[in-house]
């Protein structure tokens, strides 16, 4: 199931950026200290009232024509949060008066048809509000909501009214047992191409149902006996006034496919190598836990000797280090090279990102592991695993009961990772380790 979207826009220093920490503060899992993990996302995942949704900035959106008037680009960032977005938090600054360019934002936004709640932010005293607030009526989204979102004022019945605005929960329809795969990546990179290829006459290809995601096609098929539904992110509509933000928008309608995915296919262009924006899209996709390929499309366009592929792999693992545990298969969609292979890769992904190891093996070879690598020591205390045991598949998920969660080093905790990767494979899988003090044994 997809996770709703909501997108905070407003114009430059009403305080955009600093409600989207507020609301996503200390809920993201990022990779501690690993090369190549991109930091500066657009989105991170929140929840408030045990409702999960994707939190998008578009303050975050760059564009490359510097020339561009700022009243352009923030229009445009509307639009995005217009076309994308289940709800909508328009930041003002209660500070001033509505000024031309929050009319701009508010006309845009009043013909998206969209949910949309106006929050008007730097309220410092709010027992004087009123007279503060009724100038934004004008911008015909009804009351403002006061907030202060460096405080935390308010915070919440804003997010109250977000939850409220929030499209049902919607279930799955189809059966559980089915591989759901998305085929995501920026625009241009191939993503059409290895659709079809995959969906070629030798597929019995069951139906084209529209899916969850905007502009997305889920069709569901069978190969070998067994039953997928592949999910297209590549069915974009241009639109004329924004085509330029197609790269945006790669990254906004991937969110909603990885949600509702098993196995994610993230194509790279072996022609253009990584780039930033690749490293937005995965790092979502391992963030959610999913199980990942990296297929490097247009292998065919690329002059090769004996160490080109060497040299590539080297240099996929630099930039997305975050994704080592990931393999990667080097393909051309438009002549066929090696996409017949894809199918036999993502069962093997699956079933790794759904593995259980039972707790009574865990235990007797994590004695193993510390053994040869004991744990460290801070400040003449040393770090003691009392045991550790699998609580979730889907990535595979294990807790590692200590007697003080602080000594556990994120070096120590890598270590425990490899260790783990190499007795129990997890190939093409995230792993969450979580450590916890064991209550008998506080220190």
């Amino acid at each position: 199931m997809s996770k709703p979207i909501v997108a905070i826009v407003g114009r430059p220093n009403v305080g955009k950026s600093t409600l989207f920490n507020r609301i996503t503060g200390g809920l993201v899992a990022i990779v501690e200290n690993m090369p190549g993990v991109t930091r500066d996302r657009l989105y991170r995942d929140a929840e408030w009232l045990g409702r999960k949704f994707a939190l998008i900035d578009t303050g975050g959106i760059e564009f490359k024509d510097e020339g561009t008037p700022i009243s352009s680009q923030m229009r445009r960032q509307a639009e995005i949060a217009m076309e994308e977005a289940d709800v909508v938090i328009f930041v003002v600054d209660a500070q001033i008066s509505p000024t031309p360019e929050d009319d701009l934002i508010a006309r845009t936004l009043r013909r998206s048809g969209k949910p949309v709640l106006l929050a008007a932010n730097k309220v410092e005293d709010f027992t004087k509000i009123d007279g503060q607030l009724y100038d934004f009526l004008s911008l015909g989204l009804g009351d403002a909501i006061p907030i202060s979102a460096v405080h935390g004022m308010n915070t919440g019945d804003l997010l109250d009214s977000v939850i409220w605005n929030l499209p049902e929960n919607n279930d799955d329809e189809f059966d559980p047992d089915v591989i759901r795969i998305s085929v995501i990546g920026r625009p241009n990179v191939g993503k059409s191409s290895l659709v079809n290829n995959l969906l070629g006459k030798e597929r019995v290809i069951v139906s084209n149902i529209p899916g969850t995601t905007r502009d997305a096609i889920d069709t569901p098929f069978e190969h070998e006996g067994k039953h997928y539904i592949l999910i297209d992110t590549a069915g974009m509509r241009r639109k004329s006034r924004i085509e330029e933000l197609t790269e945006q928008y790669s990254v906004v309608r991937s969110l909603r496919a990885v949600d509702r995915s098993d196995a994610i296919l993230m194509l790279i262009d072996a022609v253009d190598g990584v780039t930033e924006q690749d490293k937005k899209i995965a790092g979502y996709a391992e963030e959610a836990g999913k199980a990942i390929i990296l297929v490097v499309n247009k292998w065919d366009l690329v002059e090769k000797d004996e160490k080109t592929i060497n040299k590539f792999e080297k240099s996929i693992r630099e930039e997305l280090g975050f994704l080592q545990y990931a393999p990667t298969m080097f393909i051309s969609a438009k002549t066929g090279q090696r996409v017949n292979k894809i199918l036999d890769l993502v069962d093997f992904v699956v079933e790794q990102n759904s593995t259980r190891v039972t707790t009574a093996t865990l235990n007797t070879l994590l004695r193993e592991w510390v053994h040869l690598n004991p744990p460290p020591t801070d400040k003449g205390r040393r770090l003691k695993i009392r045991y550790i045991t699998q609580v979730g598949v889907k990535p595979p998920t294990f807790v590692f009961f200590v007697n003080d969660p602080e000594l556990m080093h994120f070096s120590y905790k890598r270590y425990l990772e490899n260790q783990m990767r190499k007795h129990f494979g997890f190939e093409g899988t995230p792993i969450r380790i979580v450590v916890r003090q064991k209550d008998e044994e506080k220190e």
